[in-house]
Parts: C-alpha cells; structure tokens; sequence
C-alpha cells in the first residue's frame, strides 16, 4: 500500500562516478566529530554496479549541562546538584550493490558490512558528592539482498525477494557514587549477544486491463536474538529474570491483493494477509507459543474535483515483537534495572482512516486526517516481582488522531521560489493502567507535535537555505514505580547549501534549542503510591554545527 519510488532508465549508455562526501559535528564545549565517505558507481549498458565506504559518525543532540533538583514529597529539597552529559560514536562499512538482467528478467544485488561503537556520560556532583554513570558499546552487522523480476508475458510478472540481515553486539554500563568521600559499591550490568532475520519473498502480479490488477505471493521469516546479561553490586551477582534468553520466530504469510481503477476518479483497493508464527524462547525461560492473523486491507482514493482527493483506510496491522525486550535491561543512570518478559504478544490494531488533500498554486498542498485505532494487546510497561518492571502487554486500548498540515508557495507574497509547511497531529490515547486499574495515556505516544519548515531555491545564488521549528513536546513513559517523562522546547535547525559548481556543494547546519527537562516522579510503594521524590533535570544542549562538502568527478 506504500508509493514506490522507480529510477527509469530511458537510454542505455557507458557512464562512471565519483562521489566524495567529508562532514563534521563541532559542538560547542563538546566533542567535535569528523567523518567521510566515498561512493563509485558504474554504468555498462544494462549493467549497474557501485561501492560505498564510510567512516561514518553519530552523536545525541540533548548533550549539555545542566541542573538536577530533587525534592521529596512534601516539596522540600533533598538533592542539588551540577549535571554534564555527553554521548558520541561512529562506525565504519562497506556496502556494495550490482544490477543487470538475468534469464530474461532482472537482478539487483546488494551486500554489506560495517562496525560500530557508541559511547555516553552522565556526571552529577556537588560539594559532597560525585555520581557517574557510562554506557559502552560496540558491534558489527551486516545484510544481504537479492531481487529478481521477470516479466513472464504482456500481463504476468514475478518478483522474488531474499534478505538476511545480522548483528553481533556488546556492552557495559556502570554506575559508581561517592558521597562524603565514601565510594559506594559500583554497579556494572553487562551484555552481549547476537540477532539475524532472514527473509524469503515471493509475488505474482497479473494485470488483467489497465483498470484492474491483482496480485498474489507468500513470505517466509526466521529471526533470531540471543542475549546474555548480567548485573552485580559491588561484584556481588544480583539476579535478573530473563538474564540469558535466546528468541526464535518462524513467520509465514500468504497475502492477496485486487486494486480496481473503476473510472479516472475513484479507485479501490482490497487485499488480504494471512500471518501463521511461532515465537520459542530457550535459557532462562523455555516455552513456545503459536499465532495465527488474518489482516484485511481497503483503501479507498476518490478524486471529486480537480486538485482535491479522499482517502478511506480500513485496516488490520499486526505491530512487530522487539526481540530485546525478551531480556533484561538497565539505565542505571536513572537507577532503573528492568527485567526481561517471556510472554509477549504483538499489538494489534484495527485501523479507521479518512483524509482530505487539497493542491493549489502549483506545489501548494493542505490535508486534513482523522484516524481512530482500536489497539489489542498494547505494549507499555508492566510491574514484576521484586519491584522491577518490563515491557508487556496490558490490555485493550484506544488512539484517535487529528492531523493537518499546509505547504504553502511563498512566491505569491514576494518571496519566489519558498515553501513553508506547518503540520501538527494531536494524539488521544486511553488504556487501563495494570499498576493502578486507572485510564491513563498509552506510554511515550506524544499529544502533539508541531513542525514549521521553511525553505527556498535560489537560483540566482546557486544556493538553496530554511529552517526547521520545533515549539515543544512531551513524551510520558507510566512505569509501575515510577513516571518518567521529557520535554523539549524551542528546538531550531537552520540549513544553508552553496553549489559553485555542478560538481561540488558545500552545506552547513546550525541547531540551537533551548531547554531539555528529564522529570521522575519516583512512588514509595506500588498500592499507595505516594510520592516518595520528583527529580527535575534540566540541560541546557549545547549549540553545533553540521559541515558537509560534497564533489562529484
């Protein structure tokens, strides 16, 4: 049901490209990041082959310092203290592809690999005390892809698809506090582990007019993780549920598909998926489980008027199981050890969606969405003995959602060649709390969220320059112990590229936003929750800047 972008070739030719990209991150008081790669394509006719190498790099853009207060629950403040945060990696890869035709159709193949580290700090201190937190890790992955079409006559064609993807991946995170010139017993959590999904696909499509089309295929999955975690105190183990798990799914699915053009200004679609799979867990936790989906599609486009359209969406979508929920997990920087669920189940959600989009003065466009989700199985957070939580499901729920959004051309009030677009989606969401038998929002679906963009072409200049806006929003995860949520304000990226000449660009990027505010509302017990602290952390993330130079030989 997704648009498909095509590279048309219209003429066979001989033809080879160089591109060289070299970027850098400068933060301001931070840790400066540089990075660059290289990318060669081919050209022969029908024939098409490339090579990519990065030495890529990556960074979180709330780093800064700050200020944390804790009070307890009569207001009175217990805890004061400085806040720095800091979190940056990178990685290198390798990814190569080939495309030409095979036994009457065609192949596209690609492959690739790469390693990866990532490393972050949280510091607070006052005059009495240092707590420190660090997360290290690193790893390599890598894929390979294979598709092949064919046309097996003016009507019939087939397409074949094979992906396997891996991971191997490791890590440590450590926590340590001294307080009165007293070291506290250190907490280290440590994992490591490995995941691969391999995915066999196959379609038939026959076009039986230019007004209706089916199609019709199958897909077969394998996806594995296997993690192994521990956490000690001070060098004593301290057990954890699902410390050491290993997750297999087999999937299969059959699907079919109709989409009847009735006239020029309506067309349906109709389809249907059936999904059989089996989820095993092994380690710590044995036991199998087996489901079976059915999900109906119906997609409706109607074109009353020139420059208006109706879109009409009744669907069933079956969410996909995050296999590193199955372990346990820790942020220790907020002192949180979670433990891992073996009963997990996918959400699934019955999906209503109706949207207006309207086009005006060329590349103008306004749409209007409303969108109601029935939602089976939610996944959020669910309480476990010995006062840790997990992610899990927690019963039936509810979203409904408005969303609108305007682009508008610029160049009808002098300003030629801008677009600005506004787009918000206000989310309403309800399920019942397993903690407190409560109706509370689902966990980390945001209320709203608006966006204003801006940019424009400047011929003249060769260049081309906008701006992105952020006003603010927030994000609340509801934990049985606790709840935590972030609020971002004022967040503000503005972009400018230069191009001398076809053959080079040069790009720069500024972000400056104002405060990021990190709450915890931590509660003395699970029955009467009462507040045992609020800890307000405030950082205040540093300014950087984005260059990237681009030459095409």
């Amino acid at each position: 049901g997704y648009s498909v972008v095509a590279n048309v070739i219209l003429k066979s030719e001989s033809s080879r490209q160089h591109i060289l990209t070299a970027y850098a991150s400068l933060y301001d008081g931070g840790q400066d990041l540089f990075g660059a790669n290289y990318q060669f394509t081919a050209r022969e006719g029908e024939h098409s082959w490339g090579i990519t190498l990065s030495d890529g790099i990556s960074s979180s853009d709330s780093n800064g310092v700050g200020r944390v207060v804790r009070t307890d629950g009569n207001g009175v403040v217990i805890r004061d203290e400085s806040h720095f945060n800091d979190g940056y990696g990178g990685g290198n890869s390798i990814r190569g592809n080939y495309s030409g035709p095979l036994v009457g159709g065609k192949v596209d193949l690609t492959a690739r690999y790469g390693i990866n580290d990532w490393h972050s700090q949280q510091l607070q201190t006052s005059s009495l005390v240092r707590r420190e937190s660090a997360n290290d890790n690193d790893g390599d992955s890598g894929e390979f892809g294979a598709v092949y079409t064919r046309p097996i006559s003016d009507r019939w064609k087939i397409e074949t698809r094979f992906i396997h993807q891996f991971e191997n991946f490791s890590g440590t995170s450590t926590y340590r506090q001294r307080l009165n010139g007293v070291d506290s017993p250190e907490q280290v959590f440590g994992y490591d582990g490995t995941s691969s999904e391999t995915i066999l696909r196959g379609l038939l499509r026959f076009e039986r007019s230019p007004r209706l089309t089916f199609e019709t295929g199958g897909e077969l999955a394998y996806n594995m993780r296997e993690t192994d975690q521990a956490f000690t105190v001070g060098g004593v183990d301290v057990p954890l549920p699902s410390a050491s798990v290993t997750v297999e799914e087999t999937r299969g699915e059959a699907f079919g598909k109709a989409t009847f053009r009735y006239d020029p200004t309506l067309t349906l679609e109709g389809g249907l998926r059936l999904e059989g799979s089996t989820i095993s867990q092994s380690g710590d936790a044995n036991q199998e489980k087996s489901f079976f989906f059915a999900k109906p599609r119906l997609l409706a486009t109607w074109t009353p008027m020139e420059n208006n359209q109706v879109r009409f969406r009744f669907e069933r979508e079956l969410g996909q199981l995050d296999f590193s929920d199955f372990a346990a997990s820790a942020d220790l920087s907020d002192g949180n050890v979670f433990g891992g669920n073996v009963d997990l189940e996918p959400e699934q959600r019955w999906i209503s969606e109706l949207t207006w989009e309207r086009r005006f003065w060329g590349e103008g466009i306004v749409s209007l969405g409303l969108r109601h989700d029935e939602i089976i199985d939610v996944l959020d957070v669910i309480p476990l003995p010995g006062g840790l939580s997990a992610t899990g499901n927690i019963g039936d729920g509810t979203l409904d959602q408005l969303s609108i959004s305007a682009t508008i051309p610029t160049t009808r009030f002098g300003l030629t060649g801008g677009l600005v677009t506004v787009s918000n989606a206000w989310n309403h969401t309800e399920v019942t709390d397993p903690t407190t038998g409560r109706t509370r929002p689902i966990s980390r679906v945001r209320p709203n969220q608006v966006v204003i963009e801006f940019r424009q072409d400047i011929t003249s200049l060769k260049a081309q320059w906008g701006f992105n806006f952020l006003p603010a929003f927030d994000n609340i995860t509801y934990d049985p112990d606790q709840q935590r949520s972030f609020e971002l304000r004022d967040y503000f990226e503005a972009w400018a590229e230069y191009k001398p000449t076809a053959d080079l660009s040069i790009r720069a990027q500024v972000n400056i936003w104002n405060d990021a505010t990190f709450e915890q509302i931590a509660y003395a017990d699970r029955t009467t929750r009462a507040i045992a602290y609020v800890e307000r952390r405030q950082v205040d993330p540093r300014t950087f800047v984005q260059i990237r130079v681009r030459k095409t030989f």
